[in-house]
């Protein structure tokens, strides 16, 4: 059955509990295939993990059925493989790092699957309390408000950690808002543009076949692209500042339908990026360091304290070649701590080959397609935008990631959504899902045809 006509299946969540399934079936069998690769037997927590697996898959899909009925069959299930595939890589990396207590680095795979826990948690718990994604159309600026104390607190009050400030430590805990921020962010520029695409799409001069927006609404641009300017500078968060400001371009230009938008908005990017770039030493230090991988295994190159971990990850993904060493059977200790952290993409290029890194591509893909689907069958323009500034979001933090672990653009340390060690991001991505389905769900609704009862008692 083709994704098309699975989407217009008329019992869905029968579709999504098969899938579910195979989601569990995949899950627990690379967990069985790494213990037995490493081990030489089944791992001793197998049965507790895949207990944990199926109750994660059922009490997701249970909440769907009961409170989202309408919503689209492939969101869940493609979230949940995409967060199962990064506990098998959690446990095998686990496995390793246990073996090399040279490294210290402490296990992670029980945690994970902790903040797994509480992620879908979350995401049950929007299902049920918010019924109709408009309701967030009346906290705009106190949404916005909130994203900018959350997105500012690390510059004054967060923990320097490899580089950079985005994490705010809580006693033993560490949040990092800018995965929040993303969210709140997306919800108040829709809200926005819903009020203000008219003067935005219909005002301003021609130039050179462009029509450029007028001096006054260039003001939020303007805005938007200092605040991320000042989170470069101040927190050396070179990924919340290009998601931050890529999602606001994007955003507009989905409402206005204007390139002029498009043409600023990168020149701004290519202005802001080259100056902040040349004088901040963190984010100096990562271009340097995407420009010259292979100078951090020289002499001169350790001297100057150049980072090997690219030179390393194009290394990873070269030895995996077509279809990979195989679960188990690579080393990506080699990258030290970053091994379960931006960096896992090089587990899944050395272990599972450029077949396992374009697979994990595509399922981002094509969830950011089901969320970009969903944005054009919603009725309301709120529920458009959101939809398609969350879809954006998740594509715009896999590139960043994915880009710079593969050498495409400087590292930015972001994590990989779903797949990569966090608290923060594994709670706000499953925020993210849940308010798509909730929207798919909506706009579902609205598309059916009116029971006849309710037929016949508007006809009289």
């Amino acid at each position: 059955m083709s994704f098309a006509a699975l989407a217009q299946a008329p019992n869905r969540r029968r579709a999504e509990a098969w899938l579910l399934g195979f989601v569990v079936l995949i899950t627990v069998g690379g967990y069985t295939c790494t213990g037995l690769s490493m081990d030489g037997r089944l791992p001793s927590g197998l049965p507790g993990f895949a207990a944990a697996v199926l109750l994660l898959a059922l009490v997701s899909h249970l909440a769907v059925r009961r409170w989202a009925s309408r919503a689209d069959p492939l969101i869940l299930p493609l979230a949940l493989l995409l967060t199962g595939l990064g506990l098998v890589l959690m446990y095998r990396l686990d496995i390793t790092y246990a073996a090399e207590p040279r490294l210290r680095i402490p296990q992670a795979g029980s945690g994970q699957l902790m903040w797994t826990v509480i992620g879908v948690a979350v995401c049950v718990g929007v299902l049920v309390i918010l019924r109709d994604h408009r309701w967030l159309q009346r906290y705009l600026y106190l949404m916005m408000a909130v994203a900018l104390v959350l997105l500012m607190a690390p510059a004054f009050f967060g923990a320097d950690q490899f580089g950079a400030k985005r994490w705010i430590m809580l006693g033993p805990l560490s949040v990092q808002p800018g995965e929040f921020v993303k969210i709140m962010i997306a919800v108040f520029f829709a809200g926005y543009l819903t009020v203000n695409r008219d003067a935005l799409a219909l005002t301003g001069r021609r130039l050179l076949g462009m029509r450029l927006p007028p001096g006054r609404q260039m003001a939020p641009i303007a805005t938007i692209w200092v605040l991320s300017l000042l989170v470069l500078i101040f927190e050396r968060d070179l990924g919340t500042s290009l998601i931050f400001f890529g999602l606001f371009v994007i955003m507009l230009y989905m409402a206005t339908e204007r390139t002029s938008w498009v043409v600023c908005g990168l020149l701004m990017a290519v202005v802001g990026a080259g100056v902040v770039g040349s004088m901040e030493p963190h984010v100096h230090g990562r271009v340097v360091a995407w420009l010259h991988p292979m100078d951090a295994f020289t002499p001169a190159g350790q001297k100057a304290g150049i980072s090997e971990q690219l030179g390393q990850a194009l290394f990873s993904f070269g030895s995996g070649g077509i279809t990979g060493t195989g679960l188990g059977q690579g080393h990506p200790e080699l990258i030290g701590f970053a091994g379960n952290s931006d960096f896992i993409l090089t587990t899944v290029g050395e272990e599972l080959g450029l077949a396992g890194v374009m697979a994990v591509l595509l399922l981002y893909g094509l969830l950011a397609q089901r969320g970009l689907r969903i944005g054009v069958l919603a009725r309301d323009p709120f529920g458009k935008l959101l939809a398609v500034g969350l879809s954006s979001a998740l594509l715009l933090q896999v590139f960043v990631v994915s880009g710079g672990v593969m050498g495409l653009i400087p590292l930015t340390g972001k994590a990989l959504p779903f797949l990569a060690k966090g608290g923060s991001s594994m709670v706000a991505n499953w925020l993210m899902v849940a308010l798509l389905i909730r929207i798919s769900d909506s706009a579902q609704r609205r598309r059916e045809p009116a029971p006849p009862a309710a037929v016949s008692t508007l006809q009289r």
